[in-house]
């Protein structure tokens, strides 16, 4: 087992509380949510990519004789503790381009956020999306996260770090819209309002109802309404499918890129 230092733990541990971090308990998961993602896809191409994914990842993770024959040394260990200090050191060191109403992204390194990235057809870099606001001086982001995951389903609001996590994370992205003061105002309150409301994941990915929403649709329904409709985003389809990809949101033209930090 890798000891990790003291920072890390203590940082992870609340993510892991929602998760849970067992390597069985994790697959379960993973193979729930895909499950219920794979059943929107029933009727289209997309079915068949998303049950072979589900197929390899099975497979592969009920051969015990790949992981038995992973071993960590100390050296290894000593890698791995550097590479999240680095981690760390890159996030603290881009957080003063941060500002009210930015979108932060991150590119997961589990299964899931593999098959996400799929979605978006022109650029696969990022598999999740939140808003970031600035609360006495510590950044947090409001974003949208389903499944057993995060078990209430409800908009969660959790600090930059624990968001953009190396542990679970290869990378993070920054990213801001041509906003007025009154549109970033008004953003704020409405990412507060769903929050304080406790607006609830959309496992249905339906882009027609507001009362659930999926990390994509949360970003852009609330964009769209502090701007009065000024700033709109394209969709993706898949026949008749039709969805919002996280990259609708960094490729839309009043959006402009910050920072791309890969974690190495």
């Amino acid at each position: 087992m890798i000891k990790k230092n003291k920072f890390i733990s203590t940082l992870s541990s609340p993510f892991r509380e929602t998760e849970g971090f067992s390597f069985h308990g994790m697959l379960k998961k993973e193979i729930k949510f895909i499950s219920k993602l794979s059943s929107l896809f029933r009727q289209t191409k997309a079915f068949s990519w998303l049950s072979g994914c589900l197929l390899l990842f099975t497979i592969a993770c009920n051969n015990p004789s790949t992981y038995n024959q992973l071993k960590i040394t100390p050296v290894d260990s000593e890698e791995i503790k550097l590479k999240y200090e680095r981690a760390f050191a890159s996030i603290e060191k881009v957080k003063p381009l941060i500002k009210q109403g930015d979108m932060i992204l991150r590119t997961g390194n589990d299964f899931t956020s593999e098959s996400l990235r799929q979605l978006s057809f022109t650029d696969k870099t990022y598999s999740h999306c939140g808003i970031a606001s600035i609360e006495n001086d510590t950044i947090f982001i409001y974003h949208a996260l389903g499944g057993e995951w995060n078990p209430d389903e409800k908009l969660r609001r959790d600090p930059l770090e624990l968001f953009c996590n190396p542990e679970e994370n290869r990378g993070i992205g920054i990213f801001s819209f041509k906003f007025t003061g009154a549109e970033i105002n008004k953003l704020d309150s409405i990412v507060k309002a769903w929050y304080n409301k406790g607006l609830m994941f959309d496992m249905k990915f339906d882009l027609a109802t507001n009362d659930r929403m999926y990390c994509a649709e949360f970003v852009s329904k609330a964009i769209s309404a502090a701007t009065g409709n000024q700033i709109i985003f394209s969709t993706s389809r898949i026949n008749k499918f039709e969805f919002v990809a996280v990259d609708n949101l960094f490729l839309n033209k009043f959006c402009e890129e910050k920072k791309r930090i890969r974690f190495q």
